[in-house]
């Protein structure tokens, strides 16, 4: 098949039976929900992008198991040059969508599970990479939409997942069965779970033997028997109701996140990538969560970009333009923003090649890429609310702005420079606030935080990876001390 159009990738999302709920209610039609639509648009624009030949080299690959063309997403990187494809990809993608675009989890996961499932089977004579093959092709010849589940709820964290009082907590093997297994459990936090065809799951620690029930890696469809999806709020999501665009700041693209039970779900074999194998467990982990700390240093980048471009046109719309400490705000924002994306540049130009034969990234440089991306688009977006002013979240309501009595009083009051109208201020204060405050927030400011593990766990791996013990012995033989 070739690559799929924008519109072949919405129909084919039309044609599932997910089973989803969002404030109370089971939505029937996920695709065409005003407050879900946004994000399956921003989806969609990965699939519009493929398609120009303008972007071609970046959206576009040749498969290293067909030969054929495909969607950069669902690709095993071959080289260090795909590694920072990859992150220029992402990049462009931010900057059209100004949203989570939520294909970066598949493509981490497929590339995590496929180096550790070479060296699982190495290890224990498993036919785990032969599976994992087999369904990447599927997807790769059918150009899909795969999601990435690793985070489990995690009840009590001062426990291991087999010690918890609830066993379903983290998802687990319930039954094992000659044709395959059955699973139970949840996977929290899952970026556009409803806009995707597949879900991989993976482990969400390194286990011990008797965690080997919740070592499970495995591949279903979205709409399998036994999976629904609970959507998680988010700020602002309900103006998105309201019919107008104003208010929303972003009325086209978004993202999304939801809660995904596993409710004795089946897995046949040969969808299985892992179960029991706990001693690769931390592996697949590491992996993955490197891939997806690299890729921070793209998407996040390019929703910077638009975030930089929103403050600059508020301050020429404020008539602020030309003082200096704007001039320097505007400067220091983008400062902050070129150094993740060259984190992100640099831990992919330093990558290696895997046993399996794919590329993976330099793990320490990758966990310093989200180790910063943790802390400047805080930087950014506060530099961008100052540069707005308290408009930005003090406007009246689109409603208002559109009566016919107090919209001309708004009209005057709210006018900055002569030649730019009131709306136009009033939209770039809006996209700003969507961007720092509202529903793009999850996909920036707050999943900057917590999004590819919390700033603990990047750090945790940078004492791991900083090798003390070297730049020690360093140290001593300049200083000529011998012990």
């Amino acid at each position: 098949m070739a690559l799929m159009t924008g519109e072949e990738y919405v129909e084919s999302i039309r044609k599932m039976n997910m089973q989803v709920y969002m404030f109370g209610e089971k939505i029937e039609n996920p695709v065409d929900h005003p407050i879900l639509r946004p994000s399956l648009n921003s989806v969609k624009m990965t699939y519009d992008l493929a398609q120009m030949p303008e972007h071609e080299d970046l959206m576009v690959t040749t498969s290293h198991i067909t030969g054929e063309k495909i969607n950069r997403f669902t690709h095993i990187h071959q080289s260090t040059d795909d590694l920072m494809k990859k992150v220029k990809m992402q990049r462009l993608c931010g900057q059209k969508t100004a949203a989570c675009f939520q294909r970066c989890v598949g493509m981490d996961a497929f590339n995590a599970v496929y180096s550790t499932t070479y060296e699982c089977d190495q290890a224990h004579g498993t036919h785990y990479h032969d599976n994992f093959k087999t369904f990447l092709t599927y997807c790769q010849n059918n150009d899909l939409t795969i999601d990435g589940a690793m985070t489990d709820p995690k009840g009590d964290r001062s426990k291991a997942p087999h010690a918890q009082e609830d066993p379903d907590l983290f998802l687990h093997v319930v039954e094992r069965r000659e044709d395959g297994i059955v699973v139970r459990g949840a996977k929290a936090h899952q970026t556009g779970i409803v806009n995707s065809h597949e879900v991989i799951v993976m482990p969400t620690i390194a286990m011990g033997e008797a965690d080997k029930d919740y070592a499970v890696s495995f591949a279903v469809p979205v709409d399998a028997e036994g999976i629904f999806m609970i959507i998680g709020r988010q700020s602002c999501d309900t103006r998105k109701l309201e019919g107008g665009d104003l208010d929303v700041g972003n009325s086209e693209f978004g993202g999304m996140e939801a809660l995904v039970v596993f409710d004795d779900v089946f897995v046949p074999n040969d969808r299985i990538f892992m179960d029991g194998e706990y001693d690769f467990s931390g592996m697949l982990v590491e992996r993955f969560a490197g891939y997806h700390r690299q890729s921070y240093g793209g998407c996040k980048v390019g929703v910077g970009d638009v975030l930089i471009g929103a403050a600059a046109v508020a301050a020429d719309y404020n008539g602020a333009q030309k003082a200096s400490h704007v001039k320097d705000k505007l400067i220091e924002m983008t400062h902050l923003n070129e150094t993740l994306f060259c984190c992100g540049i640099a831990c992919s130009a330093e990558g290696s090649k895997t046993a399996s034969g794919n590329y993976l990234i330099n793990l320490l440089l990758a966990n310093v890429c989200k180790q910063n991306v943790t802390r400047y688009p805080y930087e950014i977006a506060r530099l961008a609310e100052d540069l707005a002013g308290g408009l930005m979240v003090t406007a009246p309501s689109e409603k208002d702005f559109k009566d016919p009595v107090i919209g001309p009083v708004i009209d005057k009051y709210f006018k900055g420079v002569a030649n730019i109208s009131t709306e136009n201020r009033l939209k770039i204060m809006r996209l700003i606030e969507n961007l720092t405050l509202g529903t793009a927030a999850v996909g920036y400011r707050t999943e900057s935080m917590h999004g590819a593990g919390s700033p603990q766990a990047q750090r945790i791996m940078i004492s791991r990876q900083g090798n003390l013990e070297m730049k020690k012995e360093l140290a001593k033989t300049i200083a000529k001390i011998h012990e």
